[in-house]
């Protein structure tokens, strides 16, 4: 027997079928160092349009998780496909650096009790220490960026150029000092941020309580009595008893009803809509003697249970019905709303009771309870309520309760001095900061559309912002207050510049080194200068100020603004929320033109990531053992609107998905074996038909693709670049294109044309790939043929793709129907191989029984038809003509037939022909193979 091998053209590549990524991705990142690829798009840039994607400082503490990983590579995607659109799209890196868990990891690890110059001396040492390990772990996900200069909060520069942003929002008129409710952890000893809260459940006393009447005849007549014959108390309900001791007030709505109950040998005032299940919960049988608005009760005085003070009734409107008894206990000290009421009614901030110190301990000179921490002292309070008769009912509840974020210990609110950023408050010009804030989220771009309607509720509704901590580790508030007035030094923002000219060459430290008479000389007696620092949501909040126009700057041909900001959904009330508040502040507008949020990373169950339940993904492990562009490859394909799911078995399934991929560009790459693209690259009209059709089909991909990814729909790129190679691709055109590629001549135009689509696609392809497959399409880019850039990310997408001339004769319809084809086709003969008929397609003859319309089309093809549906023979017939064993096929209008051939296979093309061995000098090959070898070579036409 004769060895044909020789002559065919088999495919020939060095691109390894394993991909070995562990491996070969830490190589890639030596590449990409080596040849300085961050510096060289940055030159490349310069005569490019401006893309911005300002990143948001994950914290410099611990090692990084799914979720960083998560984060980041959503961005990376984003800078490289804007690289490839022919952007210049910058990434700068950073971090925040400054805040408590930092100062509490000191703390822990080195004693409470340090100088405060020393305590910020170890916690910059351990962000620094801290970074580094994060830093590398991002670069080994394979995220490009300026690792050699990012950004931090902690660098001399960032924290001038934030107590600059801070003076500009002071000459703006939008910070003041004030006595208000905050939330106060005790055991960070300071006010946190809105972000810094999360809920939990907690187990509370609820106590109904009793407050006398002051003035019985009062109260007569708001309900329209002549007298009260018994004794009336106003009945609250609360699950915080330790607030009990600071209560001034008692709050009712202005237009619900309330009742005075008689229930024997007192009456009851409550709101009529509760009377029922009120009785029910205190055990007692009553009936409403009057009833009245709750207007008619105002400055209605009644008598604190235990202390000889009053109560008087005060309107609000956030009084509920959906619990309690429809009047509020108010401690002003302890509640936002309290507080507010209390102070419409002329409460001054001297009158508020504040009996809690910022430990949690009750001051000691408070009557009963003094000395006492409130937590503790919550069953003595109810103790003492059941004492002087006021308590009318006591259960334990669990409910939803704020607590610390780091601690996970409950909050209260806490009534102190701080230093807020006003939300109404009347600026030096123009409008409030709240509506600044409201008018920038209409003019931003939300991804997905839910962001905006909930950053809108969001500040819309909250309060104003307390910006100052009572922290060592901190940027300072550099104020100089005077010691009678209280009032800001007149040049305050002058002085503060004087600061941050210090801050720049010594750090923070130049704050709290700093003798006042070095600013103020004579005048330093007269003023207290104060050691407060600034919430690290304002380290970060400001970065678009002291990053973007400060240390790093991003010139932007639209101004000093990101195009994008880009975060997990809980940055709604951290990041992308103190951001657009100090922007809408400073400048007017927003920070950013786009928001894109992306959900909490989950099990394939829904759970959160948690050591005791096992399910932690660790980045680092998925790295190690599957490599990066599998963990990149699971973003890409994940809708990340939502949770985003992740486990062993879904990372498999993309290793799955990779492999698929990968083998694709394997086997374009093996066909362009011998392609030299500068000599062999034929004209789009010298090319067949179906080849044609591929690179149409490539370029209206890469239309939709290059869609996708500038509305950040990675899923869609991941699926139809996914389904481009399973379906168009491996199911249809690289199987039929296989007995071109091998058995015609090596330079025919048969090949050329063949290797001609392949080159083509090949080159879109990596590029498609490229954002989400860095290191893959890396690798690719070095076993593509022909003179090339050093690295697939100094190019942009593939402008050598054509469309099909709407008139051609074999156009897109006609091709979408011979895949269909295909298909009917390919369900018999597997049924036929199933059923040990054939071994083989190429064994098979079929014959098509087609109506008139149909065949009419599948003619078009000549004997190529048997090329296209990978079958020895293939023959049209009439429909009409079907035999009674033709088979119907799912396709309307076809009926099919498939026999084993009875011709001899030729050893060298596989296929059964009439003419093999009929050939005297090549018995075993059949006649189109003979000329392929030693003739002319065939010609084809179409496919």
């Amino acid at each position: 027997m004769t060895d044909y091998k020789a002559t065919l053209n088999l495919p020939d590549t060095a691109f390894p079928m394993k991909a070995g990524l562990p491996q070969r991705e830490p190589e890639m990142l030596k590449h990409w160092d080596s040849i300085d690829l961050y510096g060289k798009l940055r030159a490349l840039g310069a005569t490019r349009p401006k893309f911005v994607l300002h990143d948001g400082p994950p914290y410099a503490n611990g090692n990084i998780h799914i979720g960083h990983a998560v984060n980041k590579v959503l961005k990376d995607i984003i800078v490289r496909s804007k690289t490839l659109a022919g952007y210049d799209a910058p990434y700068v890196p950073g971090w925040d650096c400054h805040g408590l868990p930092i100062e509490h990891k000191v703390e822990v690890t080195h004693g409470k009790n340090l100088p405060a110059d020393k305590t910020r001396e170890l916690c910059r040492s351990y962000a620094a220490e801290q970074i580094e390990g994060q830093k590398a772990d991002f670069i080994r996900l394979g995220v490009l960026g300026d690792w050699g200069n990012p950004y931090k909060t902690m660098n001399f520069a960032n924290e001038a150029g934030e107590i600059r942003a801070l003076a500009e929002m002071v000459k703006g008129g939008f910070v003041f000092k004030g006595l208000k409710p905050v939330n106060w952890c005790f055991d960070c000893g300071s006010a946190l941020a809105e972000a810094e809260v999360e809920y939990q459940d907690k187990k509370s006393d609820a106590i109904d309580v009793a407050f006398a009447i002051e003035d019985a005849a009062q109260l007569a007549e708001a309900f329209g009595l002549s007298s009260l014959e018994k004794t009336a108390y106003a009945v609250i309900w609360t699950t915080t008893p330790w607030t009990i001791p600071a209560n001034q007030a008692l709050n009712v709505h202005p237009e619900f009803e309330y009742a005075l109950v008689d229930v024997g040998d007192k009456l009851l005032l409550l709101a009529a809509e509760l009377v029922e299940s009120c009785l029910a919960r205190y055990g007692l049988e009553g009936e409403a003697i009057a009833s009245t608005q709750g207007a008619a009760l105002e400055n209605i005085r009644f008598r604190h249970p235990f202390y000889e003070r009053f109560s008087p009734v005060y309107l609000a409107e956030y009084v509920e019905l959906g619990a309690g008894t429809g009047i509020v206990h108010s401690a002003p000290a302890y509640g936002e709303d309290d507080f507010r009421s209390c102070k419409q009614y002329g409460m001054s901030n001297d009158d508020i009771l504040n009996p809690v110190q910022s430990n949690g301990v009750y001051v000691k000179d408070l009557p009963f309870f003094g000395g006492q921490f409130i937590w503790k002292a919550n069953p003595q309070i109810v103790a003492k309520l059941q004492e002087v008769g006021a308590l009318l009912k006591h259960e334990g509840i669990s409910h939803s309760y704020m607590h610390c974020w780091r601690h996970k210990t409950p909050l209260i609110y806490r009534a102190t001095a701080q230093w807020f950023v006003g939300m109404d408050r009347e600026p030096a010009e123009g409008a409030t900061l709240r509506e600044r804030a409201l008018s920038a989220i209409e003019q931003t771009e939300f991804y997905p559309g839910w962001g905006k309607p909930r950053l809108h509720a969001m500040i819309a509704n909250r309060p104003d912002w307390c910006i100052s901590r009572q922290r060592n580790w901190g940027v300072p508030i550099p104020f100089f207050l005077h010691k009678e007035s209280g009032e800001l030094h007149p040049r305050t923002v002058e002085l503060m510049e004087q600061v941050a000219l210090r801050v720049e060459q010594q750090g923070i430290e130049a704050w709290f080194k700093l003798d006042a008479a070095e600013l103020l000389g004579d005048e330093a007696a007269q003023y207290d200068k104060i050691s407060d620092t600034l919430d690290v949501w304002f380290d970060s909040g400001t970065t678009h100020w002291h990053v973007m126009r400060g240390s790093h700057p991003m010139g932007h041909d639209q101004g000093p603004r990101a195009d994008l900001y880009l975060e997990g959904s809980d940055q709604h009330r951290g990041w992308f929320h103190s951001s657009l508040l100090t922007g809408a502040a400073i400048d007017g507008h927003a920070p950013y033109r786009g928001l894109l949020t992306h959900g909490f990373v989950v099990d394939e169950n829904g759970r959160k990531m948690s050591k005791s339940l096992g399910n932690v993904i660790a980045p680092q492990e998925v790295t190690d053992s599957m490599g990066a562009d599998i963990l990149r490859l699971w973003v890409s394909a994940t809708d990340y609107s939502g949770e985003m799911a992740v486990s062993k078995q879904i990372l498999q399934r993309s290793a799955d998905a990779y492999r698929r991929i990968r083998n694709t560009m394997r086997f374009l790459l093996s066909n362009l074996s011998g392609f030299n693209p500068a000599t062999d690259l034929l004209e789009p009209q010298q090319m067949l038909a179906l080849d044609r059709w591929a690179v149409d089909a490539a370029a209206r991909l890469q239309a939709e693709l290059t869609e996708a990814y500038d509305q950040y729909r990675f899923w869609n790129v991941y699926q139809k670049v996914h389904n481009f190679c399973v379906q168009e691709l491996g199911g249809f055109y690289l199987d039929i294109i296989k007995d071109r590629q091998y058995t015609t001549a090596a330079d025919s135009q048969a090949r050329r044309s063949c290797q001609t689509a392949l080159f083509h696609i090949a080159e879109a392809l990596v590029r498609w790939i490229a954002p989400i497959l860095a290191f893959t399409a890396e690798e690719i880019w070095q076993y593509l043929p022909g003179e090339r850039s050093e690295s697939v990310f100094l190019t942009t997408w593939y402008d050598g793709l054509f469309e099909l001339d709407a008139d051609a004769e074999l156009g897109r319809e006609f091709w979408a129907e011979a895949m269909a084809v295909k298909v009917a086709v390919n369900k018999e003969l597997e049924n036929q191989r199933n059923a040990k008929t054939i071994g083989g397609g190429l064994q098979a003859e079929v014959t098509l029984y087609a109506e008139d319309a149909l065949a009419a089309q599948l003619a078009k093809l000549g004997d190529e038809l048997r090329f296209v549906l990978i079958t020895s023979y293939a023959s049209l017939a009439p429909l009409a003509d079907a035999p009674v064993d033709a088979v119907d096929s799912e396709l309307p209008g076809l009926k099919l037939r498939v026999v084993k051939s009875a011709h001899g296979k030729c050893v060298r093309c596989w296929h059964f022909r009439a003419d093999v061995g009929q050939h005297a000098e090549h018995p075993e090959i059949c006649g189109r193979c003979i000329d392929n070898v030693h003739g002319a070579g065939e010609v084809r036409e179409h496919a």
